[in-house]
């Protein structure tokens, strides 16, 4: 049950769900010109939403905030972070606004909440620290709690999905000088100080390792050889006073000789701490300030996967003793320890993880004597039978047991694995939070443990949601969406607001990497996945309800991409391992394709059974036999790599979309109408990454476009209802959730509805506002794409606002304006003022520029939202600050005239 994480936020291309054909006979031709389009963008409001899955990925750090109660933060290493909401009791998302040039900021290394100001949160990013990742680190804050931020970038990289992530935190705020913040460092870039609350960073130069250790230095990718670095600081909040900076400092280090140091003169010099232990890393150092005890988890890798022997030590701060409060002889591990804990109510009460112990279960210490004696949450009575202190109820997201039946001891659902990030609520000893490989389990009764009685663990992760999505679609008829995820296979969802019972099983692939449907009998669907042993390819006749296995031809080592006929009679495979084969039936035997080269992506024809193509290094082929042989299209110009999705348009034989490209070659957005023949790449597309298909709008004839990519300047998701002849930007700033490149898809039954990939905040879907399907294909002025920055518009006719606030916290909230034209002419450009009634002002806004007076705010547009019709509307998002009442406001101005309020 090893879930590992994807490492790549661009990984291998994984495939399309819809696929485009040459037509049989089409004459040989040169690649078309540019069709020229008017690049004009309109904005469309959406609502956007996770479909349930409820976790899905590895949570290596939760952080409560020691002043207030119920403040708590998750970090992801892939997926960003996340704020508790106690009234719900789920996690909203904080970092959906970083963009594309910036994806790798939604790998979070490490999370630190302010013990003085509970409003403020900072957040170091960064995915990966080789060359995965061409970004530097940086570091966010936000003085409302993660609604907005403002960020400082740091002259080296961070990694957040890189070996050793569950060690920490990396970064912590002074407790009696909250300007004051460090910051451990990988890559032998040291330990790093901001005095000015984060805005700017030095390098702490008389700091004296800076780490040694790495998971395999013989790695020429540079990911496993990367040295683990600074991997945490913890500081004695006792050593100091409010408003003078602590003096005592412990700083854990990746070096098994040399892993832990302080400072007792507020950083000013720094030693190795005497007499302490050797041979491990010291993976957390949590301080017990009431008893004088600083506690340290060792293990003797990094993790968050490997790690075979560990130990637990307690330092006494006044005397320097040092104590092996180890709950089992070294002898009898076979894992590290990491999760630490300490209870803030009840001193001298500590918990532990066994991290790395994989089979049968992970383990989980407690001690109530400050590690003089230890009891497991688990043991056995007669082996293999074991005793459970708890109870596991996952009903709220059954797929966590997997569909498994394990033999004993391992049970189902597991306790968990990769249990890094542990903690008590320093607020209220029954409650406790722990993250696995692939959700946040908690309890809200954990002192029966000490009781006697059994405590109750369940699932604590609604609204966090950290998958790698690699495929999507939406059929015709039976479930609204099917889904290819990395570490957890996939999901068929009924119900977009439900978490689905369980992942695909017969066989359960570690990861899905392709699917497809028959477009005119959607019951019959295939996939294909990774697996250790085990087929590779797995199909359904019943909509993804029921799977049952294929067979591998020789060679096969990876899911590939794979392709169905359009009435399902048919498959075409093209595995990692080995070259592009087809079947007919269910793949009980499969034959080698001809004329197509090995790694080629694969798609069929929506119409034609019998058709079927591939692309591979800016070659497109086409096979008209059913996949048995295939010849390359004359088609020139298209992208030289292999990183392009292309699909064909259901009911549409021979009308292809291929999106793809790299910024040194051929980039775009390309269309066939000639079974692909020759492609017209579109003029106004600069880049495109994903295709997609949807409901045709309201009088249209043609299917709705969807694409991640970007356009008149802007990279957003996009919407286009007149065959890309002009586009709409359906996402905004707020929304952006970093790479967005694996897969797009449209629903083909709620005109509007878009669902789209992110590497690790799960399947986003949307829901667009209008009704009518204009902006983007048809009807009204199109803006330009040329930003205004101080637009004075006077525009005429009658006008309405709906105001709604969307988020509250203490101390603020945010809010969407929706502003309608309910007049008889478009406006070129808009101008739209309120007055706040409880002193409320505007922090940041989105698809809008913002000015204030008093106490009077003016929105106004910005250069691709300029022009409303008729008829139309126009929506942009704000985040604000409040303090006590926030009153909606009862009154707005288009210009100089009133507008009704909805």
């Amino acid at each position: 049950m090893r879930r590992t994480r994807i490492l790549t936020a661009v990984p291998a291309l994984a495939a399309g769900l819809l696929t485009g054909a040459l037509l049989a006979g089409a004459p040989p031709a040169p690649a078309a010109e540019p069709v020229e389009r008017e690049v004009s963008i309109a904005a469309d409001t959406y609502t956007w939403k996770n479909a349930r899955i409820d976790g899905g990925g590895f949570v290596p750090g939760i952080v409560f905030n020691r002043k207030e109660k119920n403040l708590a933060y998750a970090r992801t290493d892939i997926g960003g972070a996340y704020r508790w909401q106690q009234s719900t009791k789920t996690w909203t998302p904080l970092l959906d606004h970083v963009g594309w040039d910036d994806w790798g900021h939604t790998g979070v290394v490490s999370l630190a909440s302010d013990p003085v100001d509970p409003d403020k949160v900072y957040a170091a990013v960064g995915t990966y620290t080789n060359d995965w990742d061409p970004g530097k680190g940086a570091v966010l804050r936000s003085a409302n709690r993660g609604a907005s931020w403002q960020k400082t970038d740091l002259p080296f990289k961070l990694g957040g999905n890189m070996p050793g992530r569950g060690m920490g935190e990396r970064l912590a705020v002074d407790p009696n000088r909250n300007s004051v913040l460090y910051l451990g460092a990988p890559s032998g870039k040291g330990l790093w100080r901001s005095t000015d609350s984060g805005v700017t960073w030095s390098q702490v130069a008389n700091f004296p390792n800076p780490g040694n250790y790495a998971q395999d230095p013989s790695d020429t990718s540079g990911y496993a050889s990367d040295n683990q670095g600074i991997v945490w600081v913890t500081f004695d909040e006792s050593t100091g006073t409010s408003g003078s900076a602590t003096k005592t400092i412990y700083v854990g280090v990746a070096d098994k000789e040399n892993a832990v140091y302080r400072s007792t003169d507020a950083g000013a010099t720094w030693q190795r701490l005497a007499g302490q232990p050797t041979g491990h890393l010291a993976h957390k150092g949590v301080l017990d300030t009431a008893k004088g005890h600083l506690y340290l988890a060792y293990s003797d890798k990094g993790g968050p996967y490997d790690g075979g022997k560990g130990r637990l030590w307690r330092y006494a701060t006044a005397t320097g003793t040092w104590t092996d409060i180890s709950p089992v002889a070294e002898a009898d591990t076979y894992y590290g320890f990491s999760g630490l804990t300490v209870d803030r109510q009840k001193p001298g009460t500590v918990m532990a993880t066994a991290y790395s112990s994989w089979w049968p279960d992970t383990q989980i210490f407690r001690s109530t004597d400050s590690g003089a004696t230890w009891t497991k949450a688990w043991d056995y009575t007669s082996y293999p039978n074991r005793e459970n202190r708890y109870t596991m109820d996952v009903s709220s997201s059954p797929w966590l047991t997997w569909g498994a039946n394990p033999s004993p001891p391992e049970q189902t659902p597991k306790l968990g694995w990769m249990t890094e990030a542990l903690e008590i609520d320093p607020f209220d000893s029954n409650r406790m939070m722990y993250g696995t490989g692939a959700t946040v389990y908690g309890t809200e009764n954990l002192t029966n443990w000490d009781t006697g009685a059994k405590f109750t663990i369940k699932p604590m992760v609604q609204g966090l949601e950290e998958t790698a999505v690699l495929d999507l679609a939406s059929p015709p008829s039976g479930a609204p969406l099917l889904s290819a995820l990395g570490d957890i296979g996939g999901f068929r969802h009924t119900d977009l607001t439900k978490v689905p019972p369980m992942m695909y099983t017969s066989p359960n692939f570690t990861s899905t990497t392709s699917l497809d449907f028959a477009e005119s009998n959607p019951g019959t669907v295939v996939r294909v996945g990774n697996l250790d042993s085990g087929p590779h390819i797995a199909f359904s006749t019943d909509n993804g309800a029921n799977w049952f296995a294929g067979t591998d031809p020789s060679g096969v080592s990876g899911g590939g991409t794979v392709a169905a006929a359009a009435d399902g009679s048919r498959f075409v495979w093209s595995p990692q391992g080995t070259g592009v084969h087809h079947t007919t039936g269910f793949g009980s035997s499969w034959k080698a394709s001809t004329g197509i080269p090995e790694g080629a992506i694969v798609e069929s024809d929506r119409v034609d059974p019998k058709t079927f193509y591939g692309f591979k290094s800016g070659k497109f082929y086409v096979s008209t036999d059913g996949g048995a042989t295939f010849t390359a299209s004359p088609a020139a110009n298209l992208p030289s790599g292999d990183s392009v999705r292309f699909k064909a348009l259901p009911g549409g034989k021979g009308d292809i979309w291929l999106a793809g490209g790299a910024s040194d070659g051929a980039y775009g957005l390309w269309h066939s109408t000639d079974g692909g023949a020759t492609f017209t790449r579109l003029s106004n597309v600069e880049e495109a990454d994903t295709i997609g298909f949807g409901k045709a709008a309201p009088g249209a004839s043609y299917q709705t476009l969807y694409t991640s990519a970007k356009i008149g300047g802007v990279r957003g998701i996009f919407r286009s209802t007149d065959k890309g002849a002009t586009w709409t930007r359906v996402n905004d700033d707020a929304h952006q959730w970093g790479w967005t490149g694996a897969a797009i898809t449209g629903d083909p039954r709620v005109y509007g509805r878009v669902y789209v990939a992110t590497n690790g905040r799960g399947v986003i879907y949307g829901d667009t506002s209008d009704t009518g399907g204009g902006g983007g294909g048809g009807g009204g002025t199109e803006p330009t794409p040329t930003p205004t920055p101080t637009p004075t518009p006077t525009p005429t006719g009658a006008c309405a606002v709906t105001y709604k606030v969307t988020n509250q916290w203490s101390g603020g909230f945010q809010a969407e304006v929706r502003l309608a034209n309910t007049g008889s002419s478009a406006w070129n450009g808009w101008s739209l003022s309120w007055t706040f009634p409880d002193g409320q002002t505007v922090s940041q806004m989105w698809n809008a520029e913002h000015s204030s007076s008093g106490g009077t705010v003016t929105a106004r547009n910005v250069g691709w939202n300029a022009s409303v019709a008729a008829g139309s509307s126009v929506g942009f998002g704000f985040t604000g600050n409040s303090s006590g009442a926030n009153g909606k406001p009862t009154a707005f101005k288009l210009g100089d005239q009133t507008c009704a309020v909805n």
